[in-house]
């Protein structure tokens, strides 16, 4: 065993070591990636020049865009080189520097998803108040929380991972450097990063799911009190993009980063992984654009 400083290098598995299947996902990945840059940008470029979107609820989806890019710059890129290289290295340093900006948009989204859902709380249970209660400064504090959290979520998990032995020649199984498969790589004791990891999933994950679940308890006891269906489903209407996005990402990556390491399986890593850092990204914009009237005749 070696320390961390003879690791100058690890060396990424990905999906698999078949070259025609390789051309094949490079090809899937390249398409899923365009998809997410576009749409992401789209929405973004269509927020910032309509005037009838300047509001709080796409103040919040402009930003969720800004995280998806981000979440999936960070990721796909060197996966797709990966797929054309057959030294499939990646640096100590940038594997480090992927796995904290991984950590920061994965802890930026969730609380991104809980600032949508207590503004549907206020716009469908005090509809009255909502211009006073969501006002700039507001929706300015709960942007900055959620990018705040994203960076303490990266720091708390970052830090001790500096310490951590690696020997001379290690092999990660996955695509990226994520953390859980970054530490199930290590030589040395990994205990402590390993509490950390779930601590810290628990702690941000569970806190920011509590904060949307209220929220929807919240209104649904508001909307099941409208007397009218159709109101009922304009109401409901305007949180399921919101609600089909935080199923998806919640599901795969609360399950991800807090099972147990018995029940960790590598084609089951990968897809969760697949899931809630590549195909949630590209979804966003998809069922966001699809299922909100304002944003379809804004495009």
């Amino acid at each position: 065993m070696e320390n961390q400083t003879s690791a100058s290098e690890f060396v990424l598995l990905g999906l698999t070591s078949d070259p025609h299947l390789q051309g094949f996902l490079f090809f899937v990945f390249s398409i899923v990636y365009f998809i997410t840059l576009f749409g992401n940008m789209v929405i973004m470029i269509v927020i910032s020049t309509d005037p009838h979107l300047h509001s709080p609820m796409y103040f919040f989806l402009f930003h969720l865009a800004l995280i998806d890019i981000c979440y999936a710059t960070t990721i796909v890129p060197y996966m797709l080189m990966n797929f054309l290289v057959k030294q499939k290295t990646i640096e100590f340093s940038t594997c480090i520097i992927q796995m904290s900006l991984i950590l920061l948009s994965a802890g930026s989204e969730i609380f991104m998803l809980s600032a949508m859902a207590y503004d549907r709380y206020v716009a469908i249970c005090k509809p009255l108040h909502y211009q006073e209660v969501m006002n700039k400064l507001v929706c300015s504090q709960l942007v900055g929380g959620a990018w705040a959290m994203g960076v303490l979520h990266s720091i708390i998990n970052t830090l001790p991972m500096l310490n951590v032995q690696f020997c001379k020649y290690t092999e990660i199984k996955h695509f990226s450097c994520e953390l859980p498969p970054l530490l199930a790589a290590a030589c040395g004791g990994t205990f402590l990063n390993k509490l950390v990891l779930l601590s810290s999933a628990v702690i941000f994950g569970s806190s920011s799911f509590l904060l949307t679940l209220i929220s929807y308890i919240y209104i649904i006891s508001t909307v099941l009190k409208i007397q009218s269906a159709k109101g009922r489903h304009k109401a409901f209407s305007t949180c399921s993009s919101h609600l089909i996005i935080v199923v998806l990402l919640y599901t795969t990556a609360l399950f991800q980063y807090t099972k147990p390491s018995s029940v960790s399986s590598f084609i089951l890593d990968q897809l969760f992984s697949i899931q809630y850092s590549i195909l949630t990204p590209m979804l966003n914009p998809i069922i966001y654009s699809l299922k909100n009237n304002d944003v379809k005749t804004a495009l």
